[in-house]
């Protein structure tokens, strides 16, 4: 039985992780590839990924489509909370004033957090809810593309 369910496991883990890559984000799975990424200039949007069911059937969905907009974030990454514990623990640094939170959204400017969309603005609402508060954010600190 454990190791069906590990399987499964693996298995979601994988797709988790391909949907973020094939919708344009950068996966970061050490502490140092957080730091490169998070440190450069310009806009960056911060996906924290999970295998909870709100971040596949909302959060993953709405970073996949919040991008299509006239402004968007200069860089797109994602960590894996629960699988890439060092990179999401770097990652969590850079998100001062906001606890742990799995799935979420930073968007940092400059290597500076600038807004956060947390488990709880995530968990219990619709795709269209999360892709508005992400693009209201795009609005106000993206240049347009």
């Amino acid at each position: 039985m454990s190791m069906n369910f590990n399987f499964f496991i693996n298995d979601v883990v994988k797709q988790a992780r391909e949907d973020m890559v094939q919708a344009g984000y950068t996966e970061l799975t050490n502490p140092e590839e957080v730091d490169q990424a998070l440190n450069q200039k310009g806009t960056t949007l911060v996906m924290i990924n999970s295998v909870c069911g709100c971040a596949g059937g909302i959060a993953r969905p709405a970073a996949t489509h919040a991008i299509h907009y006239d402004k968007r974030p200069d860089h797109l990454v994602t960590v894996f909370a629960g699988q890439d514990k060092e990179a999401t623990g770097q990652a969590r640094t850079y998100f001062e004033g906001y606890p742990p939170s799995s799935p979420s959204f930073a968007l940092l400017k400059d290597g500076k957090i600038q807004m956060m969309v947390e488990r709880h603005e995530i968990e219990g609402h619709e795709p269209m809810q999360v892709i508005q508060k992400l693009q209201n954010a795009f609005e106000e600190y993206c240049e347009e593309v």
